[in-house]
């Protein structure tokens, strides 16, 4: 019998975890691991006592036609990453990794191109992450190295 990876396992949490998720176009499951052991977890929705999209029955951006990545200010949800770093200290993050798989919330089909949002990023490098494994297919992933994250500031602008 061949034993899953351990990326591949706590990526199997997340992607429990977002069974949670209540965002109607994509749903997320983010869980901190440090030394083997899991820290926290989180899964984008509403904030704890509003009311979620799934429980209204619309999306603000999607009513909007907003393209993905623009105008999250008009999204509902915290995003998973945030609930997993809001649910931890951050002595306990400190070189640790988030996993992160979504699924579009329609379809029920992995996220091949699931990321981090600029928001996201900033939270997980100020968390003191080390790695962020993002899920592809049911056993591809891809590793992110969060200080390559930091040497692309992507909070600057371009220059021409």
């Amino acid at each position: 019998m061949e034993r899953v990876s351990k990326d591949n396992y706590y990526l199997d949490i997340a992607q429990t975890v977002l069974e949670r998720a209540t965002c109607l176009r994509r749903v997320y499951g983010a869980i901190i691991v440090k030394n083997d052991e899991i820290i926290s977890t989180g899964y984008n929705g509403a904030p704890r006592g509003r009311k979620n999209c799934v429980d209204l029955g619309f999306c603000t951006r999607e009513a909007l036609r907003v393209p993905r990545g623009e105008r999250y200010e008009l999204c509902r949800s915290v995003h998973a990453e945030a609930n997993a770093i809001i649910s931890a200290s951050r002595r306990d993050m400190v070189g640790g990794t988030l996993y992160l798989a979504g699924r579009d919330a329609q379809s029920g089909e992995l996220l091949g191109d699931a990321t981090s949002c600029s928001m996201c990023r900033r939270q997980i490098i100020n968390a003191g992450l080390e790695r962020v494994v993002i899920r592809r297919t049911p056993s591809e992933y891809e590793v992110v190295q969060v200080k390559d994250w930091i040497s692309e500031d992507d909070s600057l602008p371009e220059m021409p």
